[in-house]
């Protein structure tokens, strides 16, 4: 059998005896589905975070953009971004970024907008005074806001209410200046179009009649504008994204955790004086905790696909492009057994793999948006959530399975999964180098 293949069964058997570990491996995570899943289910649209971007775009370029950009921008936790990278910002664009993750939301001030409204408001006030109301009136000017299909419902919730109370505030104040000026209009007319030839007292003035329903009668409105996916995000798909990740990266526990056993029981000492390369070990653990990382990823589809149906929750859905899945969810894998071999390799004990492996898997799953999201975060906390391997591997499956993207759409983060792992392998081949010529297996 070639040495390759021996190696490749020898791992599959020491990790078939490592029984705890391959209960971590899938029940956990498994179990994280379901529960985060059922609890996310009732909860998604009433949980939410408190920082969001904004892409605004003022087509207006008047008065009404100009206060909303105003009293937008004095809203705790909103960032509005009027330009990228020293550009104006189109809709299109502006609509692709936000479908795509960039950015939470894009609100849109049409063309015209003041004028309209101002003009309405001088509409709705003449209707008021004459008593009559217009025949199929246009419909109302209004201010659309696109969403990130991903973005909760309390953060559309919070947004759209602010964004209506500033319309209302700014309906009051147009109402009350369109009405002083009508006003001022209508006393300031020639005396005698109401007194007559004769003066008359001030009891005999015919009083000013005015429809008291035209303070509730809207100038505006906000829009939430529908997303270009076809398909709405569900949590079960957030969900088998986001802890198929997390157990896929716990990986790291049984690697390393084989590597120092067979450092320290003087197995890989034996192997040594075999014509077999290290490099031919190191492939064949690779091989083998790919595949069972692979066989987890499945388990995880299956609990999505069957169980969680049965508990009325949606049926998982993983998008349209295989290769695609195929190249991150083996690239996530080969990530993953990257930590893996460092820490069994810079490790001196069982305890310390252990320990530094589950604290760092955890750490970097929390920074990298498994646990809160990312948009969530402090601005400290974003910057770092950058350079979490988890970050990557969570954003590249979101694409592929919540957003329904292609291999194009997640180069950036399957390049990055892919020096990591250079890197990873580098490290440890050089740290194991060392240990070999020193003699310290």
């Amino acid at each position: 059998m070639p040495p390759l293949l021996s190696t490749l069964f020898k791992e599959l058997r020491l990790l078939y005896r490592d029984r705890s570990g391959l209960l971590v491996l899938f029940v956990m995570p498994a179990v994280l589905v379901v529960v985060v899943a059922l609890v996310q289910e009732n909860v998604l649209k009433a949980t939410g975070a408190a920082r969001m971007d904004i892409l605004f775009i003022d087509q207006d370029r008047q008065t009404f953009g100009r206060i909303i950009r105003e009293q937008l921008d004095g809203v705790e936790g909103v960032t509005l971004v009027t330009s990228l990278d020293g550009r104006a910002i189109d809709v299109d664009q502006a609509r692709r970024l936000v479908d795509g993750g960039r950015y939470q939301a894009c609100m849109v001030i049409p063309a015209g907008i003041t004028e309209t409204v101002r003009a309405r408001a001088t509409e709705q006030i003449s209707e008021a005074f004459s008593g009559k109301s217009a025949e199929n009136a246009p419909p109302l000017p209004h201010v659309s806001v696109y969403f990130d299909p991903l973005v909760q419902g309390a953060f559309r919730s919070s947004l759209l209410n602010a964004v209506k109370q500033m319309l209302l505030a700014l309906e009051m104040e147009i109402k009350a200046a369109a009405l002083a000026e009508a006003l001022s209009s209508r006393l300031q007319r020639t005396p005698g179009a109401y007194l007559g030839p004769m003066p008359l007292g001030p009891a005999d003035v015919p009083p000013v009649k005015m429809d008291p329903s035209w303070g509730a009668r809207r100038l505006m409105d906000v829009v939430a504008e529908k997303s270009r996916l076809q398909k709405l995000p569900t949590s079960v798909q957030q969900n088998v994204a986001a802890w198929s990740v997390f157990g896929i990266f716990f990986i790291v526990l049984p690697l390393g955790g084989a590597i120092i056993r067979e450092r320290r029981d003087g197995t890989l000492a034996r192997l040594r004086t075999l014509p077999v390369s290290y490099l031919t070990l190191l492939l064949g653990k690779l091989a083998a905790c790919v595949a069972v990382c692979w066989v987890q990823f499945l388990f995880i589809v299956l609990v999505g696909k069957i169980a969680l149906p049965l508990l009325g929750l949606p049926v998982l859905s993983l998008g349209s492009d295989s290769p695609a899945l195929f190249a991150t969810v083996t690239l996530i894998a080969l990530a993953a057994c990257g930590g893996g071999l460092v820490i069994g390799t810079f490790a001196r004990t069982l305890e310390q793999a252990t320990m530094f492996g589950a604290v760092a898997v955890v750490c970097a799953a929390a920074i990298g948006g498994i646990m809160v999201p990312v948009y969530a975060m402090p601005p400290a906390m974003q910057a770092i959530s950058q350079f979490s391997p988890l970050a990557w591997s969570l954003n590249a499956l979101v694409e592929i399975v919540v957003r329904e993207g292609s291999l194009g759409s997640v180069r950036h983060e399957l390049l990055c999964l892919a020096a990591f792992f250079a890197a990873a392998t580098t490290m440890a081949w050089a740290r194991f180098g060392r240990i070999d010529r020193r003699g310290e297996m």
